[in-house]
Formats: structure tokens, sequence, C-alpha cells
């Protein structure tokens, strides 16, 4: 017999490569939710940086640096389908709530998600405002005509790029337990003489 953990949030992301302020989002979420799930995917509408399993360990590390017994990564609900992901999770949590989160910086991109209107059906959708991408009611608004049940969440996350981060290397933005691993592998350009 499955016990309910209660509301669920998934966050999946690209973590090419994780920042600040995927740190501060998961931490955030953990504030908010009883179960907090992550996991690192490839984003179909996006290059990235090196492996999706090098960013698994980059976003492993990340979690295993937060410490919270709370925060799980959970690779098997990667997808590059947000619908596969929410199918994944509803089967192996039949009976809870599920929140999907985004940045606030991904909602005008819902609609055009693969199946979009039927993966609204099936979650709520959390919306993280990020510094630098203000909420837009309209885009909120065409969401909820598609169907979907709209949350923006009370968090406030700091600003930082990934891609920002791939085009200069910044150690100031790259959490600490990362950065011993992306030295070693030489990842994203950081190496021994980075600064």
């Amino acid at each position: 017999m499955n016990i309910d953990p209660g509301p669920i949030a998934l966050l999946g992301t690209s973590a090419d490569p994780p920042t600040y302020g995927h740190q501060a989002l998961l931490e955030g979420l953990l504030n908010l939710f009883p179960k907090v799930v992550t996991w690192a995917s490839d984003n179909p509408m996006k290059m990235h940086g090196t492996s999706l399993s090098k960013r698994r360990s980059l976003l492993d590390a990340l979690v295993k640096g937060i410490s919270n017994p709370h925060l799980e990564l959970i690779q098997e609900l990667s997808s590059p389908w947000s619908i596969t992901t929410v199918e994944r999770a509803i089967e192996r949590w039949p009976n809870s709530d599920l929140i999907f989160v985004i940045g606030s910086d991904l909602t005008s991109e819902v609609p055009r998600w693969v199946n979009a209107e039927i993966f609204l059906e099936k979650t709520r959708l959390g919306i993280a405002p990020r510094e630098g991408w203000p909420i837009n009611q309209d885009q909120i608004k065409t969401l909820e005509l598609l169907g979907g049940r709209v949350e923006v969440l009370p968090l406030d996350i700091p600003y930082s790029s990934s891609s920002a981060i791939r085009n200069q290397p910044h150690i100031s933005q790259i959490p600490k337990p990362l950065l011993p691993i992306m030295i070693k592998q030489n990842l994203y350009g950081f190496n021994p003489k980075s600064k």
C-alpha cells in the first residue's frame, strides 16, 4: 500500500550547469513542500554544453550538498518531454498531488510543449519567479485557458543563468559542491586557473 507523502514538487532542469539559482530554487521548494524531486533532462529546444550523464552528476552533487532528506534526485523521471515525465511521476505516486515547477522564464513556452493540454490536465503548474523574468499575467491566463491549474509560488529566485556561465565561466555563480567536479573534468571552461 502506497502512503501519500503529501504534495510533491517536481523540478526538472537541464542543469547545464546547475547554478546558485538552482540551489536557491531547490531550497525554496523545500520550505513550501514536504517532498521535492529533481532530475536532469535534455531540453529539445536547447543545445547542451555537456552530456546528460555529466549534468546529472553535477545535479547530484548539488542535491548532496543541500543535504535534506526531503530532497531526492530521481533520474528515471527524466525525459525531453514533460508529458512523459508527469506520466512517470503519476505511475510512481498515483495518489499524490503533483506540482510541476518551472521558472517564470519558461511560462511562454509551455503552450508549445508536446501535448501541452494533456500535460496541464495531469498536474498543477507551479511558477517560480526568477529575477529578470517578471510574472506575465497574460501568459498565465493563456495557460489557464488551456486547462492549467497555475500557482505562482511565493519564492524570489536570484538572477543566475546557465547559458551565461557556458558563455563566460564565473566561479561566483557555481555552488561550492560542484566546483571540484567541474574543475577536475574541465567542464564549461572551468580549470585550475578559473577565477
